[in-house]
């Protein structure tokens, strides 16, 4: 039983879809190209129901794996972290064989490799108490407060850990926008809207248009960072207005 399952982490290693071959997954392709980045810092701006909590699962049972050690699942609430988790734990448990766990509960587990797997809701004060994660996912990542987002990122210095942030947009403001549009060659990105999505039918999209308007379908949907619906001034008008160039009156 060792030997095998020494096989078939070593089979992981060299082959990063085995995991999803274990459980039964087909990769849209860049799903497929997640498991292979080597990446430290990820962008998944993916439309609903676009699988984006499908590849981060396969990812970070990978990771469990191939290099074990912390990973953290974090979201704007536990409900969220929770469904992550246990899309990790399915797939955990898809694989031939199945990793020997030494501890489970409904927010963390542990294997006998030494990996451990924590599900936490996205507020500051939860994260503080953990240190060198190997891979933290950030689910809702738009809708994560820049206070969080600060107090992940410290987290990361010592081991070099991933950091993979997924989500749909949420307008054009807080640090998942800013990375996505200022965060330069830092961050690697993967836009998937709706319309490249072979399990979303175009007849559906045509309904949520309808329903929800161009500019909230256009976020969920089309992975863009619009205007919010309350927003006075478009932030088009917003940046023309700004200028490096202009000498400020008082330093």
């Amino acid at each position: 039983m060792m030997m095998g399952s020494l096989a078939a982490d070593l089979a992981r290693m060299l082959d990063p879809l085995a995991v999803a071959t274990d459980a039964g997954l087909v990769l849209d392709p860049w799903q497929a190209e997640l498991q292979e980045a080597q990446d430290d810092r990820i962008l998944l701006n993916v439309t609903r129901q676009g699988g984006k909590s499908t590849a981060c699962a396969t990812l970070a049972v990978n990771q469990a794996l191939s290099d074990p050690g912390l990973i953290l699942c974090a979201s704007p609430s536990q409900r969220q972290s929770g469904e992550l988790f246990k899309k990790i734990l399915g797939v955990l448990r898809a694989q031939k064989p199945v990793p020997e766990f030494t501890q489970e509960s409904a927010t963390q587990l542990e294997l006998a490799n030494g990996a451990r797997i924590v599900s936490l809701p996205g507020t500051e004060a939860t994260i503080r108490g953990f240190s060198a994660p190997k891979l933290i996912l950030v689910d809702e990542a738009s809708r994560v407060s820049d206070e969080y987002y600060a107090a992940v990122r410290p987290m990361l210095a010592a081991g070099r850990g991933r950091l993979v942030a997924l989500s749909t947009p949420w307008g054009r403001r807080g640090w998942f926008f800013n990375a996505w549009e200022y965060g330069g060659d830092t961050w690697r990105r993967f836009r998937v809207p709706a319309t490249a999505c072979p399990r979303i039918a175009p007849e559906f999209l045509e309904e949520e248009l309808r329903e929800l308007g161009p500019l909230r379908f256009a976020s969920e949907y089309g992975c863009e960072f619009v205007d919010t619906e309350n927003q006075f001034f478009p932030s088009a008008l917003i940046e023309a207005a700004l200028s490096d160039e202009v000498i400020p009156l008082w330093t």
